[in-house]
Protein backbone atom coordinates (compact mmCIF):
# COMPACT_ATOMS: atom_id res chain seq x y z
CA UNK A 1 0.00 0.00 0.00
CA UNK A 2 1.07 3.58 -0.62
CA UNK A 3 3.06 5.15 2.20
CA UNK A 4 3.86 8.68 1.10
CA UNK A 5 1.37 11.45 0.45
CA UNK A 6 2.51 11.57 -3.17
CA UNK A 7 1.90 7.84 -3.63
CA UNK A 8 -1.57 8.11 -2.03
CA UNK A 9 -2.45 10.95 -4.36
CA UNK A 10 -1.28 8.94 -7.38
CA UNK A 11 -3.53 6.05 -6.27
CA UNK A 12 -6.50 8.44 -6.14
CA UNK A 13 -5.64 9.91 -9.55
CA UNK A 14 -5.15 6.50 -11.13
CA UNK A 15 -8.52 5.27 -9.86
CA UNK A 16 -10.29 8.38 -11.17
CA UNK A 17 -8.63 7.96 -14.58
CA UNK A 18 -9.50 4.24 -14.64
CA UNK A 19 -13.17 4.96 -14.03
CA UNK A 20 -13.24 7.68 -16.69
CA UNK A 21 -11.51 5.43 -19.23
CA UNK A 22 -13.93 2.59 -18.45
CA UNK A 23 -16.94 4.81 -19.08
CA UNK A 24 -15.47 6.06 -22.37
CA UNK A 25 -14.69 2.50 -23.48
CA UNK A 26 -18.25 1.46 -22.57
CA UNK A 27 -19.62 4.40 -24.59
CA UNK A 28 -17.56 3.25 -27.58
CA UNK A 29 -18.94 -0.29 -27.36
CA UNK A 30 -22.51 0.96 -26.92
CA UNK A 31 -22.40 3.04 -30.10
CA UNK A 32 -20.93 0.15 -32.10
CA UNK A 33 -23.75 -2.09 -30.83
CA UNK A 34 -26.34 0.54 -31.82
CA UNK A 35 -25.07 0.46 -35.41
CA UNK A 36 -25.16 -3.35 -35.49
CA UNK A 37 -28.71 -3.30 -34.09
CA UNK A 38 -29.82 -0.95 -36.87
CA UNK A 39 -28.12 -3.16 -39.45
CA UNK A 40 -29.82 -6.28 -38.05
CA UNK A 41 -33.18 -4.46 -38.16
CA UNK A 42 -32.60 -3.79 -41.87
CA UNK A 43 -33.17 -0.04 -41.57
CA UNK A 44 -30.47 1.46 -43.79
CA UNK A 45 -31.34 5.13 -43.18
CA UNK A 46 -31.28 4.63 -39.42
CA UNK A 47 -28.05 2.65 -39.67
CA UNK A 48 -26.41 5.48 -41.60
CA UNK A 49 -27.50 8.14 -39.09
CA UNK A 50 -26.37 6.03 -36.11
CA UNK A 51 -23.10 5.28 -37.93
CA UNK A 52 -22.34 9.01 -38.23
CA UNK A 53 -22.73 9.39 -34.45
CA UNK A 54 -20.72 6.24 -33.81
CA UNK A 55 -17.89 7.38 -36.10
CA UNK A 56 -17.55 10.54 -34.04
CA UNK A 57 -17.43 8.55 -30.79
CA UNK A 58 -14.94 6.07 -32.26
CA UNK A 59 -12.66 8.89 -33.43
CA UNK A 60 -12.78 10.68 -30.07
CA UNK A 61 -11.98 7.43 -28.25
CA UNK A 62 -8.94 6.94 -30.49
CA UNK A 63 -7.83 10.56 -30.08
CA UNK A 64 -7.85 10.12 -26.30
CA UNK A 65 -5.63 7.05 -26.64
CA UNK A 66 -8.14 4.54 -25.29
CA UNK A 67 -8.00 2.54 -28.51
CA UNK A 68 -5.41 2.53 -31.27
CA UNK A 69 -6.00 4.66 -34.38
CA UNK A 70 -5.89 1.52 -36.54
CA UNK A 71 -8.54 -0.17 -34.42
CA UNK A 72 -10.78 2.87 -34.84
CA UNK A 73 -10.28 2.81 -38.60
CA UNK A 74 -10.96 -0.93 -38.71
CA UNK A 75 -14.24 -0.56 -36.80
CA UNK A 76 -15.43 2.30 -38.98
CA UNK A 77 -14.47 0.45 -42.16
CA UNK A 78 -16.27 -2.74 -41.18
CA UNK A 79 -19.41 -0.95 -40.02
CA UNK A 80 -19.46 1.06 -43.24
CA UNK A 81 -19.06 -2.13 -45.30
CA UNK A 82 -22.00 -3.74 -43.48
CA UNK A 83 -24.17 -0.71 -44.20
CA UNK A 84 -23.16 -0.62 -47.88
CA UNK A 85 -23.97 -4.33 -48.19
CA UNK A 86 -27.56 -3.62 -47.16
CA UNK A 87 -28.38 -2.03 -50.55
Amino acid sequence: MANTAQAKKRVRQAEKARQHNASQRSRFRTYVKKVFAAIQAGDKSQAESVFREAASVIDSTARKGLIHENKAARHKSRLSAHIKAMA
